[in-house]
């Protein structure tokens, strides 16, 4: 199954759709913590990326993660994904066995990437990057099951274009009407770049949107950016903390505004929100990368990321 593109409205050339509007709107982090994973010796040797952590119903923090082989070791994957439970969102019990793996379709026979967690009537939904076996192209393809460690691949959900490749990291909003809004970040100009689209279905058909935001000049995020976890608790002025970097791909997570619809940018953060602790040499990896983003019962904002490309943490964000 492969989703497609219909055509929407006229596409926006590449820059920013309006001058944020100046909205009483700020974000800073207050405490930082590590997030662990307790799992088997297969998870334990690879580094990790990508926590997509959510609250059940039962008030449990579920955490999907992709772990990657560390430099020089056997496995020649980009990536598995792997499923954990926690009580406090902090340390998390991980499966056995990860939840998916490469293969053996030729869409993700490469590696498995990026896990965005939508939680279903019928369970659960997962949004992943799978990568071709080449390790030089993927696609955002979909898995669906009643339980994550019983997931079932279901084929592409956003296919890549000629002017659009490399579909991937998914973020997603529903609107009352059931409808879908899928962000995603895509390839072009030597860059990546934030897509949105709209779509009846959890795969489509897609009906492409103009550029939400684009890189700003001068700034610390003048060439790449990424898309980041939605928060939308004002469903008024939803949030993406957005990941963005230097050509040099000096990630860093920052913030940006929307007006109800995604129609336009109604605030964006001037410095970074979250940055990678100092590194002893410049050719170290400099990388902070926002996955996703939970809202406890009083209002407390943690916020998940990676850093390194290797290890997790999570910050605690105050809304001013």
């Amino acid at each position: 199954m492969t989703a497609r593109f219909q055509p929407g409205p006229a596409q926006a050339d590449m820059k920013e759709q309006v001058e944020p509007a100046p909205i009483a709107l700020d974000f800073n982090v207050k405490a930082i913590e590590p997030v662990l994973l307790d799992g088997p010796p297969e998870l334990a040797d690879r580094d990790l990326m990508s926590p997509f952590v959510w609250r059940e119903a039962d008030s449990r923090y579920g955490i999907m993660v992709r772990a990657v082989p560390r430099a020089g070791t056997t496995p020649t994957d980009t990536g598995v994904i792997w499923a954990g439970w926690s009580e406090d969102g902090r340390r998390f019990a991980m499966n056995d066995a990860p939840a998916i793996v490469p293969g053996p379709d030729p869409h993700d026979a490469g590696g498995v990437e990026d896990p965005t967690v939508v939680r279903t009537a019928d369970g659960y939904l997962v949004y992943y990057t799978g990568v071709l076996a080449d390790h030089a192209h993927g696609e955002l393809s979909y898995a669906t099951g009643p339980s994550l460690d019983r997931l079932e691949k279901s084929g592409v959900a956003l296919a890549s274009s000629k002017s659009e490749g490399n579909t991937k990291e998914a973020t997603v909003d529903r609107t009352a009407d059931g409808r879908w809004r899928l962000f995603y970040e895509y390839a072009a100009d030597q860059a990546s770049r934030v897509g949105l689209a709209f779509g009846t279905g959890m795969a489509g058909p897609w009906q492409e949107q103009p550029t939400p935001f684009m890189p700003r000049e001068d700034s610390w995020d003048d060439w790449h950016l990424s898309t980041g976890p939605l928060l939308t608790d004002d469903a008024a002025t939803p949030v993406m903390f957005y990941n963005g970097a230097t050509r040099d791909a000096r990630w860093r997570i920052g913030w940006v505004a929307f007006d109800r619809d995604y129609t336009r940018v109604v605030a964006r953060g001037v410095q970074p929100l979250v940055t990678p602790p100092p590194v002893a040499e410049r050719t170290a990896t400099d990388i902070a990368f926002a996955a996703s983003v939970v809202v406890e019962g009083d209002g407390t904002i943690w916020l998940y990321y990676s850093l390194e490309d290797r290890r997790l943490a999570r910050a605690r964000i105050r809304r001013s």
